[in-house]
């Protein structure tokens, strides 16, 4: 049954945006060992912002993100779980290192604008932000990602839309 795959697939995109995105909690790994624990060597982000598309840009991303907002949580709202084919997870009991398949996720934000993002000087203003991901993964390790979040949104919130200056 795919039930164990669907399930080992979401827990695995759960953890990266909750544990690996927020601040603090007993759950939150240090700023951006996420990636050290989550994705493949060869992971590939698609949709960088202008950062290199490997670990270690995905990583600065992270770092970049909870330095602005050191309170930041992040919520995995809602999940699309299709198993690949041969995701020898769907077997009963097989481990998250087995499970391969592509996984997206709605998220929400909120954090206090406590250090200088996308141009803007801080705020100390709380803001929210969403947007939805889709990983692939493959063994069980976060291989691909392609992501879309409301950066004009949060910009409003920080008083700073582009062109305004």
């Amino acid at each position: 049954m795919d039930a164990d795959a669907r399930a080992g697939l979401a827990a695995i995109a759960r953890r990266w945006v909750e544990a690996g995105w927020s601040a603090g909690g007993p759950d939150a790994p240090r700023a951006g060992t996420i990636v050290d624990e989550l994705h493949h060597p060869d992971f590939i982000d698609h949709d960088s912002g202008g950062r290199a598309s490997d670990n270690a840009g995905f990583r600065a991303g992270i770092v970049a993100l909870l330095a602005a907002f050191p309170d930041l949580v992040a919520t995995a709202c809602d999940f699309v779980v299709e198993p690949a084919a041969d995701s020898s997870g769907t077997c009963a009991g097989a481990s998250a290192a087995t499970v391969s398949g592509t996984v997206a996720v709605r998220w929400a934000a909120v954090g206090t604008h406590r250090g200088a993002y996308l141009g803007a000087e801080p705020t100390g203003r709380r803001v929210t932000f969403k947007g939805i991901e889709v990983i692939r993964v493959r063994d069980g390790r976060i291989a691909e990602r392609w992501g879309e979040w409301d950066g004009l949104e949060l910009l409003g919130q920080l008083g700073r839309m582009p062109g305004t200056g």
